[in-house]
């Protein structure tokens, strides 16, 4: 008899724990699908057969008359924003009410490597991007970029001895090129990935954004089983050993001190000679109401962390947005050919070699490469949670509570017919007087918005572009015979979207090469 209480009290529980939470959205009338025990509605992604931007996306087409729509991720409720007026007010001027972006299952235990300023929350975000926002300067974009221009002239050298093959994977192309890049700006120090297809750190690159089973089982038990995982890690142990060994290597090597390279590291250590990092709290006040002032230090693990996400959003995002507008040129010669032309007219004014002012006038470039990243955004969601006790939309009369995330899914509003007509149509000429005021808040954010939007996103676009210029100044990109014109997504994407079999081009030499 005892036993079988046990049983039943176990199973009970076990029921209880599996569950609990399922009533929220219930309870405030609010849409959702009906969710599973313990995972919630989130088994696709769990599983990876699906990505988090693909699973947002989803939830967004299927529910188009909603202005929001539940979500339970294992049994945390969530918010998917499906009205792009509400994602605005959360994204700048509701800003203090939602100001962490939640990607960290636990806001106390934090392991070193996501303390950076992409994912840190509260005064660590703040001091931090209050310091590193001079680093992308317009001075300092300028001073970069002739380590762009050097290794755009060695992706030039790789895409040639490619031009042989039946194709060749885009994505995997334009990744050695940031990669290499991100290595001299970031790091000093050159990485060879041009020329070295299995470098080390091209691989360290793609063990960042690969999810194996490993990261697969964490990542799950992290959400499900929250507190029993508080000290486990996300991160595996060799990305955490591989990139703090790089940067304290690169630090002994400079002694410490900025070598006067004007990389990533020696601008953060010219930060850390004046001291600890100090600023106003964004949340804790005196009795007077002031912000309190408060300081962290910038020791190796801190630079380290903020080296992770500069090594790797800075090739990720930048490689995928542009491989997918070669991919998109391949299927639309007549752009290409009015890209080819543009870049050879400017090329001529700069004696056929990139500067920093040429892309600046290569408007069909840009124009291709906002509406490449309009149709293919390298991060396909945005994701914020509320920080304080009770926040309330007041077109909805929901009321929702610290802790809660809310989804904006950028890709969805970018291929909703609502806001961009014929939405899967490759049309650069959407952008031809930039980016609208309009397009930009809260319809068109590739790069984010706010006072989170991405603080690398003029480095990163030029890159991209330049890039983009060396490549079609010399060759010409066709579909392959394995080329499909709708890639399909990576359902094992977390942060960043992805292509599942990656982007195989033909790649010729240009008949008028200009040499």
């Amino acid at each position: 008899m005892l036993l079988v209480l046990s049983i039943l009290f176990a199973s009970l529980a076990l029921y209880w724990f599996g569950n609990k939470n399922f009533n929220y959205w219930k309870g405030k009338g609010i849409k959702h699908d009906p969710p599973l025990p313990f995972v919630g509605n989130n088994l696709k992604q769990f599983i990876q057969k699906a990505s988090v931007g693909m699973t947002s996306n989803d939830v967004y087409n299927r529910y188009p008359e909603e202005k929001v729509v539940g979500f339970y991720r294992a049994s945390a409720p969530e918010l998917v924003i499906r009205d792009p007026e509400i994602a605005k007010r959360i994204l700048m001027s509701d800003f203090n009410s939602f100001s962490a972006r939640g990607l960290n299952p636990h806001r106390t235990v934090v392991e070193p490597l996501l303390r950076n300023i992409f994912l840190g929350e509260g005064d660590l975000w703040r001091l931090l991007r209050q310091n590193l926002t001079p680093l992308f300067s317009t001075g300092k974009l300028k001073a970069m970029f002739p380590l762009i221009v050097a290794r755009a002239e060695r992706l030039q050298t790789l895409a040639d001895e490619i031009t042989g093959h039946d194709f060749y994977d885009a994505r995997e192309l334009m990744a050695r090129y940031t990669t290499e890049f991100i290595g001299e700006c970031g790091f000093g120090i050159s990485m060879d990935t041009l020329t070295e297809e299995n470098n080390q750190f091209r691989r360290l690159g793609r063990r960042i954004f690969e999810r194996n089973l490993r990261d697969n089982i964490y990542f799950a038990i992290k959400f499900i089983f929250p507190e029993l995982a508080k000290n486990m890690k996300l991160l595996a142990p060799e990305l955490e050993e591989g990139l703090l060994t790089l940067v304290q290597t690169v630090i002994q090597e400079k002694k410490g001190k900025p070598s006067g390279r004007c990389d990533f590291i020696d601008l953060m250590l010219e930060i850390r000679e004046k001291g600890n990092i100090i600023g106003e709290s964004l949340d804790k006040k005196n009795p007077d109401g002031t912000p309190k002032i408060v300081e962290i230090e910038l020791d190796d693990l801190l630079v380290a962390a903020q080296a992770f996400i500069f090594f790797g959003a800075g090739f990720e995002t930048s490689s995928t947005a542009s491989s997918y507008v070669l991919h998109q040129l391949a299927f639309n010669p007549d752009w290409q050919v009015k890209l080819q032309d543009e870049i050879d007219k400017v090329l001529a004014s700069h004696n056929n070699k990139l500067s920093y002012e040429a892309i600046k006038e290569m408007k069909y470039l840009e124009m291709a490469f906002y509406e490449g990243s309009r149709m293919y955004p390298s991060v396909a969601y945005l994701v914020r949670m509320c920080t304080v006790p009770e926040y309330t939309f007041p077109e909805l009369n929901l009321t929702i509570n610290d802790g809660v995330k809310v989804f904006i899914p950028v890709a969805a509003y970018h291929n909703d017919e609502k806001y961009f007509s014929n939405p899967e149509v490759f049309n650069p000429e959407r952008f031809r007087y930039g980016i609208k005021e309009d397009v930009k808040k809260g319809i068109y954010m590739p790069f984010g918005d706010g006072p989170r939007s991405c603080i690398g996103t003029r480095l990163g676009m030029m890159q991209a572009m330049a890039g983009l210029a060396a490549v079609l100044q010399k060759f010409t990109v066709e579909p392959a015979a394995c080329s499909k014109r709708i890639p399909d997504p990576d359902p094992a994407g977390i942060i960043t979207e992805g292509f599942l079999s990656g982007l195989p081009l033909k790649f010729k030499k240009r008949v008028k090469s200009q040499s």
